[in-house]
């Protein structure tokens, strides 16, 4: 940190009784109070400094005198107090006094108040209020750890440190103080987490060097300002030095969040303003952090728009979070435990960052299974075989179907949110859906009251063609499954047995499991379907096998001959 040392004689202020005083032979002739502190000074010393000492006593010297005690003269709002007064006192009477960036900014105020300017000394020697601008250009602001106490050092003079111009210099010397090299990784300091560690590693700056040694420190002291300071610096830089990589800039917001949300009651405004600062260029913010303060926006009384620009922000890289930090609590009259409706908002985000032409659609899968016979099998034999898809789209699918198994243990949650996330993402990306599967399982044990509707539709999302045979056989015996699904993936497994030869082969004994778990299903459900009413009230009987195979979806006719044709089959080689 620098210094300035003024003047040379030593200090002769002593303290009576409340009252400073100046040791002299001559004998005081000018009363100043400064809050509840009297000082006793000559005018000489004053007057010839401070314009506006000057102006008052002769003010004074104008109106009638009453008594002869001498006149006090009030300093009403005087910046910096009786510290700052004293400095500039002691500089009258040639008083050694040291300036530093702590009480620099207190003293420039206070001697702005006195006048201390050169227009009421003319003289080869400079006024308190040049020497002071000399020293917070030449050595202040030349050096970031100077800039930043004094910065600091401007909250307890707001007003004066703005008309001054000492805030905004201060705040530009910051700027422009934080040089960070292309090369720097100072992202990979905190990757795991929000951090409180503070590595202080001071440096040796040398008089007026304004470069500092490293980039790794600068967003741990930039933690240390208020809201308004903090935003207005980290605007300055992000607008003033392209050396500056959006990771950096990144990374000391999370510094600064770590810091000020857990410790502020209302830290809606530090929120809402690091979301404002967060750059916009894709992973410049880790995804876990953007999801971490999205857990926080949930508790806290954030706009809509914050929370909309974190979730696009966080979509982006969807790809990199984990099922964990997506398990997001939502605190409404919902009821639910996690906000599915941001989930399925980011993965929306995700797909558009797709080209077109590499998206895939639902519309394709679904086109495929109004097609014949063998286009289903075909199909099929191209499920088995594809690897055209996007990588990071398959990863995000993964992610949304383990994301899908814990939500679905909430007993708040719809059918409605479940099948809306779940067509979020596109058919053709989902290599198997085993994890959708089992997604869906706990959600039917968890939520077995729901009506034969919403079952169908909630099952409707689920593709028999993708199953593995050891999830096939588990659905198969699955009570829980409309018996369509059970018809469907008995067709798919024929037709898999009859293509797929080696590891995708199906033995005889699975296939027969297979059966007999449908042949059971199929006899449950005749119990409940074998009686109906009649429109007078009265009963009729039905076929069982009949109702049942008009229950499956997609043309009755053609699957009743397929079933046939299995059932023959099976029968053959069992």
């Amino acid at each position: 940190m620098k210094f300035m040392e003024l003047g040379f004689r030593p200090d002769t202020f002593y303290t009576v009784e409340a009252v400073r005083s100046v040791s002299s032979d001559l004998q005081n002739d000018l009363i100043i109070q400064v809050k509840s502190t009297k000082y006793l000074l000559h005018k000489f010393p004053m007057l010839s400094k401070c314009l506006r000492l000057k102006d008052l006593v002769s003010s004074q010297s104008q109106e009638p005198e009453t008594s002869q005690e001498q006149k006090v003269i009030q300093l009403v709002d005087f910046p910096g107090e009786t510290e700052a007064f004293e400095l500039c006192a002691k500089f009258c009477y040639g008083i050694t006094i040291t300036l530093s960036a702590h009480n620099v900014v207190a003293v420039r105020c206070a001697a702005e108040y006195l006048g201390m300017t050169e227009e009421v000394e003319l003289g080869e020697t400079e006024n308190l209020v040049q020497r002071l601008e000399h020293f917070l250009t030449s050595c202040v602001f030349k050096s970031w750890r100077d800039s930043l106490v004094a910065l600091q050092t401007t909250k307890a003079l707001p007003s004066w440190s703005e008309d001054l111009g000492i805030t905004s210099r201060c705040i530009e010397a910051i700027a422009n103080g934080v040089n960070a090299s292309p090369g720097d990784d100072f992202a990979n300091v905190m990757e795991t987490g929000l951090s409180r560690n503070r590595s202080r590693r001071r440096r040796d700056e040398s008089l007026c060097n304004g470069k500092a040694e490293s980039s790794r420190w600068w967003g741990e002291d930039l933690a240390d300002l208020d809201l308004d300071l903090y935003k207005r610096t980290m605007v300055a830089i992000k607008s003033s030095n392209r050396n500056v990589s959006p990771r950096l800039i990144g990374n000391a917001l999370r510094i600064y969040a770590s810091k000020w949300l857990p410790s502020i009651e209302e830290s809606s405004p530090v929120l809402e303003s690091v979301i404002s600062l967060l750059p916009t260029q894709r992973s410049a913010v880790p995804c876990s952090f953007l999801l971490q303060l999205l857990k926080t926006v949930n508790v806290m009384n954030v706009s809509p728009t914050s929370k909309m620009e974190l979730a696009v922000k966080a979509g982006n890289q969807l790809d990199k979070a984990t099922v964990s930090e997506l398990l997001i609590p939502l605190s409404d009259k919902s009821g639910m435990l996690y906000d599915v409706d941001v989930v399925t908002m980011m993965v929306k985000q995700f797909l558009s960052q797709i080209s077109p032409e590499r998206r895939p659609t639902r519309t394709q899968h679904r086109r495929s299974r109004s097609e014949e016979n063998m286009e289903e099998i075909q199909e099929i034999r191209g499920s088995l075989s594809s690897s055209s898809f996007p990588p990071l789209l398959v990863k995000v699918a993964k992610l949304v179907d383990s994301y899908l198994q814990e939500v679905a243990r909430d007993v708040n949650l719809t059918v409605s949110n479940f099948v809306e996330l779940a067509e979020s993402i596109p058919d053709l990306s989902r290599i198997s859906h085993d994890d959708l599967y089992k997604a869906i399982d706990i959600y039917l044990q968890v939520h077995q009251k729901i009506d034969k509707i919403e079952r169908k539709r909630l099952c409707r999302i689920l593709d028999c063609k993708k199953l593995s045979v050891e999830a096939s056989k588990n659905a198969a015996q699955n009570q829980l499954l409309p018996l369509r699904v059970i018809v469907q993936i008995l067709f798919v497994e024929q037709a898999r047995a009859s293509i797929v030869t080696n590891t995708n082969n199906i033995t005889n004994n699975e296939t027969a499991v297979l059966r007999r778990s449908f042949t059971t299903r199929r006899e449950e459900d005749a119990d409940l379907e074998r009686v109906e009413v009649k429109p007078n009230g009265g009963f009729q009987s039905t076929p069982s096998r009949f109702m049942a195979l008009c229950s499956i979806p997609r043309q009755p006719k053609k699957m009743f001959c397929k079933l046939l044709s299995i059932s023959r089959s099976l029968s053959q080689r069992i």
